[in-house]
């Protein structure tokens, strides 16, 4: 489970809205038993995203859109499959994150 890999979200009360989760713990954390994910939420779900905050992604075919404001501590077990990896994209992450932590 490597920092900015994206996993199938298995809720299937939330899936549609949110097909996908980004893992974006720092994988010096690797032994803990959870992981900080932010959803990638479908476009169609989020509205207007927030340039900076909101960076757009295309996984699988369908565009989503990272929903930093809601990063969560999740327990590993509930990630899905893993279905691709985000970090080429790392720059555009990190900056969202600290949109959100931050301000600039």
């Amino acid at each position: 489970m490597a920092q900015f890999d994206v996993y199938e979200n298995n809720n299937l009360q939330t899936k549609k809205k949110v097909p996908y989760l980004l893992n974006v713990q720092a994988d010096l954390l690797a032994p803990l038993t959870t992981r900080v994910v932010v959803p990638l939420v479908s476009m169609s779900a989020i509205g207007k995203p927030v340039a900076r905050l909101n960076p757009q992604f295309t996984i699988k075919g369908i565009t989503v859109v990272m929903s930093t404001a809601q990063l969560a501590g999740v327990d590993k077990k509930i990630l899905g499959e893993k279905v691709g990896s985000l970090k080429e994209r790392r720059d555009e992450i990190i900056a969202a994150l600290d949109f959100l932590f931050v301000g600039f």
